[in-house]
């Protein structure tokens, strides 16, 4: 099983990277499960046209119980994709954080992954802060590997060394590691370059580059990945070639 967790600075694209590569391994015949752990709950938006689960923690709130059944917390999606997201507590109120250690154990519970059996399943980690429960993904071993997304601007860059250092800081228990970095193109002045270089002085490799396009801006006020709605884009292209090579990656 691929189990890959996405982090990235806070607005940099790690929901749309995560959705459309859950549809491009959905596309290449792989049974896929995604789990968006952020208090948003929108990861999920444009694999389910615009209408995502209820959120974990607000089933919990409004039922006042556990969900029996993973149907309650979950939808399918394009490709087959089931789509979970964790929630948070009620704004003000609460960690985000235990919210996602809380959902990790209930989906335990429920024994998602030896009835869904998946190929392949991705977390969506708000990733200005790896601490906590949103490091739960590296650190409880729910994930293999941790991709990076960045573009060239100067905060992408300082979140992504602060996650890479994060996840460093676990080698040595044998959780997960970086497997590499995914330039999601912002077209600010020298961006590749950039990146390169932040690659260069961590040892981590650029394994995926993502065109700005508005093609993507298109399919998502569609509610649909660019797998889903411009199967025939370059921008689909570059996330079924990630797909491919994570794939083959780990075979």
């Amino acid at each position: 099983m691929l189990k890959i967790a996405i982090y990235g600075k806070g607005g940099i694209g790690k929901s749309t990277v995560t959705g459309n590569l859950s549809a491009a391994f959905a596309s290449l015949g792989k049974r896929v499960i995604q789990i968006g752990c952020d208090p948003k709950a929108d990861s999920t938006f444009n694999l389910l046209g615009g209408q995502p689960p209820m959120p974990v923690m607000n089933y919990m709130r409004e039922h006042d119980r556990d969900p029996e059944r993973i149907e309650e917390i979950s939808k399918v999606g394009f490709g087959d994709v089931l789509c979970i997201e964790t929630g948070g507590p009620t704004p003000g109120l609460g960690c985000a954080g235990r919210g996602i250690i809380a959902t990790f154990a209930l989906l335990e519970d429920l024994e998602l992954f030896e009835e869904w059996k998946p190929d392949v399943v991705l977390y969506d980690v708000l990733g200005d802060v790896v601490c906590g429960g949103f490091a739960a993904p590296i650190r409880e071993g729910y994930a293999g590997q941790v991709l990076i997304v960045t573009s060239g601007e100067k905060m992408a860059l300082y979140a992504a060394n602060n996650i890479y250092q994060a996840v460093k800081n676990f080698e040595d228990r044998s959780y997960a590691h970086v497997e590499g970095i995914i330039l999601n193109h912002r077209n600010v002045t020298d961006e590749k370059e950039k990146v390169e270089e932040f690659a260069g002085q961590i040892g981590v490799p650029i394994i995926g580059e993502i065109p700005r396009s508005d093609v993507i801006t298109a399919c998502e006020d569609r509610g649909m990945t660019v797998v889903e709605g411009a199967p025939e884009s370059d921008v689909a292209g570059a996330f079924l070639a990630l797909a491919n090579r994570l794939l083959e990656a780990e075979e």
